[in-house]
Formats: C-alpha cells, sequence, structure tokens
C-alpha cells in the first residue's frame, strides 16, 4: 500500500486527545524469522538456540526484545494510528515482561496518554502514545511508552513572528 492509498485518516496534533484507542493487524513470528534475526542484530544463544535457550531463564528459545520492538513497529505503521510526519520519537520506555516465542501471534494496542503543545515550537506537540503488544493468548509480550513529535494542522506563530 502506497501512502496515498491508506483509508486511515491522518492525524494531527489537535485530532489527539487522551483515551484513543486502536488495535493493529497481527504478525506471527517463525524460528526462521527469529533466528535470522537475532543472527543480525542480537546473536545471544538463548535467541539463536533452542537448547541454549533451554539453559537460560527463558527455558527455551526467546525472540530478542529488539525483535519484538521491531515487529510492533511494524504493527504501528501499517495498523495503527497515521500520525502526521510519521512516528518520529522523542525518547520513552520499554519492558518486555515476558519471552516471545516462535509461534507467538503478536498485536499491538496503542492509547494515547498525554497531549500536549510544545513550547518551543508551535508548529508542533508532543504526545505520549503507549502501545502494549500482546500475543495470542493476550499476554503482553511488551510495553513501550514513546513520546513522539506530532505536527499541528493550524500553523500558529511564534512570538515575535508577526513583527518580521
Amino acid at each position: 500500500m502506497t501512502p496515498g492509498d491508506d483509508p486511515r485518516p491522518l492525524l494531527h496534533l489537535e485530532d489527539l486527545a487522551p483515551g484513543m484507542t486502536w488495535e493493529t493487524g497481527a504478525h506471527t513470528l517463525t524460528t526462521d524469522e527469529m533466528t535470522a534475526f537475532a543472527a543480525s542484530y542480537d546473536p545471544q544463544p538463548f535467541h539463536l538456540d533452542d537448547a541454549a535457550g533451554r539453559d537460560s531463564l527463558f527455558g527455551g528459545l526467546a525472540a530478542s526484545g529488539w525483535h519484538t520492538a521491531g515487529v510492533t513497529m511494524r504493527l504501528q505503521v501499517e495498523g495503527g494510528p497515521r500520525i502526521a510526519g510519521g512516528l518520529i520519537g522523542a525518547g520513552g520506555r520499554i519492558d518486555w515482561p515476558r519471552p516471545t516465542r516462535a509461534g507467538d501471534t503478536l498485536r499491538a494496542v496503542c492509547e494515547i496518554v498525554a497531549v500536549r503543545e510544545s513550547r518551543s515550537r508551535p508548529d508542533r506537540g508532543l504526545v505520549t502514545m503507549r502501545t502494549t503488544t500482546l500475543n495470542q493468548e493476550d499476554e503482553v509480550a511488551q510495553v513501550f511508552e514513546a513520546t513522539i513529535v506530532v505536527p499541528r494542522r493550524v500553523r500558529v506563530e511564534a512570538p515575535g513572528d508577526a513583527a518580521r
């Protein structure tokens, strides 16, 4: 799908309010996908080999948390809120309360937690969005609370702009 074909509304700062939620589509992880990601980006034994995983605190092969985060990002981009300017992060906190396994089907629930105008950049604001990634059993695999930069729809002049 190209951006022009996306049926989701394009959301600006003025369109967002605390309590708004979206649920994404789903993605099922395979062993091959998990180990390929781990081999390239997080080559720890418990992400690469089931036997090594069984000997770890995970008790079996576990996806890298960064893989779970990457899958979540794709789910958000393809089915979460369509934010004007894109999902541009300005910081956040991520937690992985349980491992993601081969065969897990992940989906994400996105919730707007806070919206505030920027004090220094009147053309944008900051939005806190909590994204909870769930597996097929509705168990939480990841919680990511991020601050994202969101443009305003309406141009707001900064103090002194009118004098220029």
